[in-house]
């Protein structure tokens, strides 16, 4: 499948008559899992990325690095794939749309870019700014689907009246910008994601987690997408972490064995990267 065909697949899921559910990766190995389990298209996570690699999230991990990770990922799988690009790697729209032309080579379809700034000080960018750099996406006009993320629900101690009406103000500006679908992680309970629905034009995208509803329930509430963020790599490492404790305090493999994947069939899952 040619990259433009990837994104048009990538586009029509967001404008079915229910949500589709996007895995986020952070290797080849787990592309390649999500693809056979049946998913029709891949993420990426920005911490199971960073963090497999020895790197915090936020933008440590070195750019470069990120498009050989993405290179990998978007090379080993035949459906299409969208990255968490974070910010952008960068403050100014003009190294926003440098970034994002090399981001697009590397054959993913979409980007998720946020508006957290990992700043205490000063949390989120400026909604006009963020509107500036999605505008300066949208203008390269690239076979790129712009998923912009605003971090309003991840912020503490913030009144939940003034944190539902920022929002979707920041949504809809993004949207006039240019942003495809609109990404609210940490909203969880259905009277907000009502509350958001009603108040966000075009596709939105939840965060699956502890607490969310379930597929039905978010199809029932209008909802395209549905990501799984960082849970599945958070959930791997707690697999290593049981394992490991078994074998310490048991001296046994039962976790390690049970259930698992063949060395044969996990080989054949996984094939070189089409560069």
């Amino acid at each position: 499948m040619k990259q433009l065909k990837k994104f048009e697949t990538f586009q029509r899921l967001h404008h079915q008559s229910a949500p589709f559910v996007l895995p986020n990766a952070w290797d080849a190995a787990s592309a390649a899992v999500f693809e056979r389990t049946g998913f029709k298209a891949v993420g990426t996570t920005s911490a199971g990325i960073a963090m497999s690699l020895g790197y915090k999230d936020g933008e440590h991990l070195p750019f470069e690095t990120l498009l050989d990770v993405l290179t990998n990922i978007a090379g080993s799988v035949d459906v299409p794939v969208s990255a968490d690009i974070e910010a952008g790697y960068g403050t100014f729209p003009e190294e926003i749309s440098e970034n994002v032309q090399k981001i697009a080579k590397t054959g993913v379809v979409g980007i998720n870019i946020e508006d957290g700034t990992g700043n205490p000080e000063q949390p989120l960018s400026d909604a006009s700014s963020q509107a500036e750099k999605i505008a300066a996406v949208k203008k390269l006009d690239l076979p790129l689907f712009i998923n912009a993320r605003t971090d309003l629900y991840w912020l503490r101690h913030c009144d939940s009246d003034f944190r539902l009406q920022s929002a979707v103000r920041r949504a809809n500006i993004y949207r006039e910008a240019g942003a495809d679908c609109i990404f609210v992680p940490g909203a969880v309970d259905t009277k907000t994601i009502h509350q958001l629905r009603n108040g966000i034009s075009g596709p939105l995208n939840v965060l699956a987690g502890a607490g969310a509803p379930s597929v039905k329930l978010l199809s029932d509430m209008g909802i395209e997408r549905i990501s799984l963020g960082s849970g599945p790599f958070r959930a791997s490492m707690t697999l290593l972490k049981t394992i490991g404790e078994e074998i310490i305090s048991r001296g046994s493999f039962r976790h390690m064995t049970e259930g698992v994947l063949s060395y044969d069939d996990a080989a054949e899952w996984i094939r070189p990267p089409k560069k």
